[in-house]
């Protein structure tokens, strides 16, 4: 596995301790994708005044409230537009949206889509456990074809949506996969997304004990494999990314599937960020203009 690509000083892990007591099950997989958020953030020299955390509704959405960092909790499906506005106004920072498989590939698929092609420096974990948790097992966008729940006795009608394949093919520069039940792995992850310039997907396989009694870690753990092991496997390929990203079944790829370098980012391309984030541009020679737009509201 590759080392981190930029040196930095290492903060101490526990910096990111605090914030509420968790409500999650135990044995729920959003354990493995919190304690790696808090390894990987400080492991890259991130403090927690450095970072804000964006999430929408669901189980994994309580996340920020579980860490002591600026946190965000907006509305289901709307985690990324937010993200976004949030990365506009102070570029500065490290923008992490944290969003479940059904509230990021559900109704948030749209803004998947288009954060994805503009290419905005957000890194976007989503908790897909294939099932919706927090309202009692319902079946979700990733959920297979046939899935039986007390809400779907007949079975899923849909095929499950693919949002690696989706990724590489909507334009997202860094697309990669993890599985909650393999920190060190995923702590290697966030750190490579996070240090990513533009938008990065981590789609990470998660169980939901309480629901979803399929897909377990021993389910999992049976067939996840690294394709960085993988001999000859290039990420910067999109033909093989394409080909890795349908693979599913028997075996399960995780790691870094597809990553682009290059490409500028959408932040870099707006002219009134290039003096540097707007909360720290003075408000000086332009307050007429302020009063102007804040009286048309008025």
């Amino acid at each position: 596995m590759p080392e981190v690509q930029a040196p930095v000083a290492k903060l101490d892990l526990k910096i990111f301790n605090g914030g509420d007591k968790s409500t999650w099950c135990p044995g729920c997989g959003d354990f493995g994708i919190l304690a790696a958020i808090k390894q990987a953030l400080p492991g890259i020299g991130v403090a927690p005044h450095q970072v804000m955390l964006v999430s929408g509704i669901g189980c994994g959405s309580k996340l920020p409230h579980y860490m002591r960092a600026n946190g965000f909790n907006s509305l289901h499906g709307r985690a990324l537009p937010v993200a976004q506005g949030i990365k506009l106004a102070n570029h500065a920072l490290k923008v992490i949206a944290v969003t479940g498989d059904g509230d990021g590939y559900g109704i948030g698929m749209g803004h998947f889509m288009h954060l994805a092609r503009r290419n905005v420096d957000i890194t976007h974990i989503v908790e897909n456990n294939q099932v919706y948790g927090l309202t009692k097992g319902q079946y979700s966008p990733t959920s297979e074809r046939g899935y039986i729940s007390s809400f779907s006795p007949e079975g899923a009608l849909e095929y499950a949506v693919n949002p690696i394949l989706l990724a590489v093919a909507g334009g997202a520069t860094f697309v990669a996969r993890g599985f909650a039940g393999d920190v060190k792995q995923l702590v290697w992850l966030i750190q490579q997304a996070v240090q990513h310039p533009g938008y990065a997907l981590i789609d990470v396989l998660q169980p939901c004990v309480t629901y979803n009694k399929i897909n377990t870690y021993e389910w999992y753990r049976a067939r996840v494999y690294k394709v960085d092991e993988e001999p000859g496997y290039d990420a910067s390929r999109r033909d093989l990314a394409f080909a890795k990203a349908q693979e599913w079944g028997d075996k399960i790829p995780t790691g870094i599937i597809y990553r682009e370098v290059g490409r500028p980012t959408y932040e870099e391309q707006v002219t009134a960020l290039k003096a540097g984030p707007l909360v720290s541009q003075p408000l000086d020679g332009r307050l007429a203009d302020y009063e102007a737009l804040k009286n048309e509201f008025i």
